[in-house]
């Protein structure tokens, strides 16, 4: 299972700090993912990280603004999003899977990650 919170509505140059708790995973070695999806656009990778949170990956738009962490004490990935722009505009999830962890990379690609959760709205205007 994985929830989702922190999204709201910010101002051009904001920041939020989204978090994702994820329970009842039972892989060795996984990665965990943001993507989101803007009105009307395909759903998008943005971030990933592995277990370990040694292994980290980026989509070129975010790199320099969005950062991914984890907390495994608490079971919680953030992704803390700097100079937010209005084409961060999108509903963001996050995902988990196994297959998102091959050859000592995260990848951003959808069909690695076999649960999402529910998502929540970021929302980036003046």
């Amino acid at each position: 299972q994985l929830v989702e919170s922190g999204g709201g509505l910010v101002q051009p140059g904001g920041s939020l700090r989204l978090s994702c708790v994820a329970s009842g995973f039972t892989r060795d070695y996984y990665a965990i993912g943001w993507f989101r999806q803007a009105p009307g656009m395909e759903r998008e990778g943005v971030s990933c990280i592995s277990n370990s949170g040694a292994i980290t990956n980026y989509e070129s738009s975010v790199k320099g603004r969005f950062t991914i962490s984890r907390d495994n004490s608490k079971n919680t990935v953030y992704l803390q999003m700097n100079n937010l722009r209005p084409e961060d505009t999108a509903v963001y999830y996050c995902a988990v899977g196994a297959r998102a962890l091959r050859f000592g990379l995260c990848v951003l690609s959808i069909p690695g990650y076999e649960d999402w959760g529910q998502g929540t709205q970021v929302t980036v205007s003046s």
